[in-house]
């Protein structure tokens, strides 16, 4: 049998946190495979940031619209078979915003999706990518089961916002498009792995810096792990680690076994 532990974190800027407590935090948390979001750096900037955490080989992808923006990340014990990088479509790839490992028995897909914005200015592209990124994970998934995780930028339902009724399709993450697009990714055979085991926990996973969410426990949870339902029986824990600090969002696992 092979125990894994997959940790998913939005840093929002990797430079800025680890110069906080990340790496004892990492280490703490131990992670086989850690995914990361919002690195804010270039592929070579955050790799070798990220090289201090040696017991990982690591794998970066990076904006190339915008300098210091998005980005994501990869690091893994394990060799992987393979890893992939964006989509394969110009129109979504020029972010930086998903990284693939293929391993013997399953993907990892790390991603983060496009924010519709303020006053929902980018809401139609955010569509646009939903459905893209649903083709993409669904075509993973034909081949062998998927691990998607990752600032997913939607609360699911009321349980997954502080303030339901004062965002409903007035804030970006809280839309109704934006749920529907989450929900058919759901509906192609995924299972949210923190709400299958914690059906009534209030958990939160993002909150505002401005507002001082955090400290008042006004928050969001759109950072998932999602898993291909046909390894749900190997999936044994899920959980949300706001212990963790040094970002506006905090890390979340999977327990996994095979």
């Amino acid at each position: 049998m092979t125990k894994l532990k997959l940790a998913s974190w939005n840093v929002n800027g990797i430079r800025a946190t680890i110069k906080k407590d990340f790496v004892p935090n990492m280490r703490e948390l131990g992670a086989d495979i850690l995914c990361l979001q919002e690195t804010k750096a270039s592929a070579e900037e955050a790799k070798s940031t990220l090289e201090v955490l040696n017991e990982y080989k690591i794998f970066t992808n990076s904006s190339k619209a915008r300098k210091g923006y998005s980005g994501t990340a990869i690091l893994t014990k394990e060799e992987p078979v393979q890893i992939t990088y964006d989509i394969g479509l110009d129109e979504h790839d020029q972010e930086g915003r998903v990284v693939t490992a293929e391993y013997n028995q399953f993907f990892v897909t790390t991603v983060y999706t496009p924010n519709s914005g303020e006053g929902l200015a980018r809401l139609d592209y955010r569509e646009t990518w939903d459905a893209a990124f649903l083709n993409y994970i669904s075509w993973l998934n034909k081949r062998k089961p998927v691990i998607v995780c990752g600032d997913l930028n939607v609360a699911h339902h009321e349980i997954d916002i502080a303030r339901a009724k004062e965002n409903y399709n007035k804030s970006a993450g809280y839309t109704q498009r934006e749920i529907d697009g989450f929900e058919r990714l759901l509906n192609t055979g995924f299972v949210d792995t923190f709400r299958h085991f914690h059906p009534k926990d209030e958990l939160y996973t993002y909150w505002n810096y401005v507002t001082n969410g955090r400290a008042k426990n006004v928050g969001w949870r759109i950072d998932y792990f999602l898993v291909s339902q046909r390894i749900l029986p190997a999936v044994k824990a899920a959980n949300i680690h706001n212990e963790y600090h040094g970002s506006d969002h905090c890390p979340v696992s999977l327990e996994i076994q095979f």
